[in-house]
């Protein structure tokens, strides 16, 4: 970064929302259909049909509002955003501008676990998309209205960033609320939340702030940050050359990891916004909003926070177990039938997470439910199979469904506690190992381990741990 300027980063976030059917009209959202099967007069956009409002899709914006500390506005309207597109078949999108749904919001990111910082959001709106153009090939370009009228919520955050990381680490955040909140499946890849970056450069000292390029549409967290890091370099040559930064929308392409000009950026008067005719203003009680607000799941911070203040769990830990929802609740389950948190979550993050991510599995086609590995553990608690016993019973309980206990019986699996079986096998080691013997009792405490190894491995493994210490310690008494 060069070091003569300010990076100045705002936001615009596209969520679309899990609603099944599209905000104006009952078409379906499913992605991935043939093209233009999910269309009807509304959302083509042909003469005479009128567009009605989808409920759930202003429910999931109140969420979202109170969510990131919005205030939600007892009224609110649509308009017209007025520009030509060959992917937007009415000539204008229905959007809001002067009355959004939601406005003064903010959320705090914590990058490295220094003090968090503060960023503010502008408003959410609520909007329709527009439909996909399909290049290439002989047939020329083609457009599917079949993504036209999905339900889209705007995020436009203040411009309060000064990085990439922290402009990734907001996104982070707000992609992991609208997953916990249930309103966007989060899926990069498919679009459906993509985001807008605006840079500018200032000198260190300038309150105003200088001429911003918008980045469009970038679908990965690793693009974005690529995109910004690049935009400001870019930026930085210009001014450094005494040249002056042109507002303009701008492309990254990830194949070369630079940006390049798509066309000049408009400002709001351009579009001609006005209120929608075809539609009423919105008006949002204090009941329903009370309503949203009592339905609203535990957020991730507050999550965090309870695993670290209420469970003991290290940061890292609770971290690891909030950032997903589906996770968290799967790890709370657990806690509630086996209440020692640390443990609980050695064997989430350990066991279960590691064997998802070798199959490339979520949490929801985990095949060993919550009540399954709390059986386990209690095992374990009750000394009927050691740590290490328990971790081959875990993968056979994966593999084939089976309980803990019918796995522990049909493979001979239980511990052995019977002091006189052990002594026998200590015995046996001591023996063998005499020189291991005479260094132990000469000071060298270290081979005590080695001993333990030796009993565990005649065993297999099958041997109380703690009675296999005492009885060793015994048998080889004081050291000189």
């Amino acid at each position: 970064m060069h070091s003569r300027y300010e990076v100045v980063i705002g936001l615009e976030v596209h969520v679309q929302l899990t609603t099944k059917t599209k905000i104006f009209c009952g078409c379906a959202t499913a992605f991935g259909r043939q093209p233009n099967s999910q269309t009807c007069p509304v959302c083509l956009g042909l003469p005479g049909a009128l567009p009605v409002l989808n409920q759930q899709a202003v429910e999931y914006a109140i969420r979202a509002g109170l969510a990131t500390h919005c205030t939600i506005a007892p009224r609110s309207i649509f308009a017209r955003k007025n520009y030509f597109y060959p992917d937007l078949p009415k000539g204008y999108q229905i959007s809001q501008f002067e009355l959004p749904v939601c406005e003064h919001g903010w959320l705090d990111i914590d990058l490295n676990h220094k003090e968090p910082k503060r960023i503010g959001i502008t408003r959410i709106h609520m909007e329709e998309d527009a439909g996909k153009l399909l290049h290439g090939g002989t047939a020329g370009s083609r457009v599917d209205l079949n993504r036209a009228c999905t339900p889209l919520l705007e995020v436009v955050s203040e411009p309060d960033m000064r990085s990439a990381d922290e402009a990734i680490e907001y996104l982070k955040q707000l992609h992991q609320i609208v997953m916990y909140l249930g309103i966007c499946d989060g899926n990069l890849e498919e679009g459906s939340f993509r985001c807008d970056a605006n840079v500018s450069l200032r000198p260190f000292g300038q309150a105003e702030l200088g001429t911003r390029a918008e980045l469009k549409n970038i679908n990965s967290f690793r693009f974005i940050k690529q995109a910004i890091e690049y935009e400001v370099e870019r930026q930085a040559d210009i001014l450094d050359e005494g040249g002056k930064i042109i507002q303009e929308t701008r492309l990254f392409d990830a194949d070369s990891g630079t940006t390049r000009s798509m066309r000049g950026k408009e400002e709001a008067h351009d579009y001609r916004y006005f209120p929608d005719p075809d539609l009423v203003p919105l008006v949002i009680d204090a009941a329903w909003i009370e309503g949203v607000r009592a339905e609203l799941p535990e957020l991730p911070e507050a999550k965090r926070q309870r695993y670290i203040e209420q469970l003991g769990l290290p940061a890292y830990d609770a971290g690891v177990l909030a950032a997903e929802r589906a996770v968290a609740e799967y790890f709370d389950a657990l806690v509630a039938l086996h209440p020692q948190a640390k443990i609980c979550s050695n064997w989430v993050m350990g066991e279960v997470l590691r064997a998802l991510k070798e199959k490339e599995s979520s949490i929801s086609a985990c095949p060993l439910p919550p009540a399954a590995l709390a059986s386990l553990l209690q095992r374990i608690d009750d000394n009927t199979i050691s740590n290490k016993i328990a971790k081959q019973v875990f993968e056979a309980m994966w593999q084939s469904g089976a309980g803990a206990d019918e796995i522990i019986d049909q493979q001979g699996l239980k511990q052995v506690s019977d002091s006189g079986a052990i002594e026998g096998l200590v015995d046996e080691i001591l023996a063998a190992n005499s020189a291991q013997v005479e260094q132990y009792r000469g000071g060298n405490e270290k081979v005590l381990g080695f001993f333990v190894g030796q009993v565990m491995r005649a065993s297999k493994g099958k041997a109380n741990p703690a009675l296999v210490n005492q009885i060793l310690q015994n048998k080889l008494g004081s050291r000189s």
